[in-house]
Parts: structure tokens; sequence; C-alpha cells
């Protein structure tokens, strides 16, 4: 059985890097599961951007972000965003643009599951779409 590959949004990595306690232990399960390849990470470009913008202005430190991107890159694959991306992410009908951004990568890189505490953000999806805590009891490790 191939490893599945899960597209992480950017709430599920920010629970980890910022420690949110009501969402952590699930989230970093996920990036634990990641690191020692037993599942594929993915996000995208974007989210890669917009976590170090938040890292940026919550850690008050341009270094300290940019080392925990470092370390998020080490273990989930960055997908691009290009033109195609954004015009087929404008005809989705999502009502938040980014969300629908994510899904197009999401989608067009064939990966298995979408994973995001905002679920409802993902309603026209044709995935799956599930929160960490889903994720890891469909994955039973």
């Amino acid at each position: 059985m191939s490893k599945p590959k899960l597209f992480l949004d950017s709430d599920i990595i920010l629970d980890v890097l910022l420690e949110r306690e009501e969402f952590y232990e699930a989230s970093a399960r996920l990036l634990d599961l990641g690191d020692s390849k037993k599942i594929h990470l993915y996000t995208s470009s974007l989210v890669a951007a917009n976590i170090y913008y938040i890292l940026r202005k919550e850690l008050k430190s341009n270094k300290k972000a940019l080392e925990c991107l470092k370390d998020l890159i080490d273990i989930i694959k960055i997908l691009p965003v290009d033109e195609e991306t954004m015009r087929a992410a404008m005809k989705t009908g999502f009502s938040d643009f980014e969300d629908s951004i994510q899904y197009i990568v999401a989608k067009n890189n064939a990966l298995d599951y979408l994973v995001s505490r905002n679920k409802k953000d993902f309603k026209k999806a044709d995935m799956k779409v599930l929160s960490a805590a889903e994720m890891l009891e469909k994955l039973e490790f």
C-alpha cells in the first residue's frame, strides 16, 4: 500500500509552530509521521509565505521565523501556485479565495486528503477534507 499524500492547510502547521494547545497534539503527530516518512506531506507556496508572515509577527523575529520555515520545508514538500492554479481557483465557487487555491493545488497534484481545521470552508470540494484528529484515526498508526 502506498503512503498517503496529505495537503496541510496553514492552520494545521501553525497549530504546531505556535503550540496552540487545543490543536497541537494531533497536528504535531501528523508532522512527526511526515518527518519519519510514514506519510507524504505537502502544502503550497502561498501557505509557506503566509506562515512566515504570521510567525514573524508572533515571534517578533525575522531570523526565528526563517528558521521555523526552514525546518518546515525539510518535512513538507512545497507545491507551487501558478497562473493556471489561480485561474482554476477563481472558478471553484468557494467563498474564500485562499481556500480555493489550496484546494486546487491539492487536487492538481492528486493528493489523497486535504487536512484543515476549517472543513466547512471546503464544502464544495470533491476530495476528502479531514481535521488532523480525523486524519490520524484514518491512518491507524
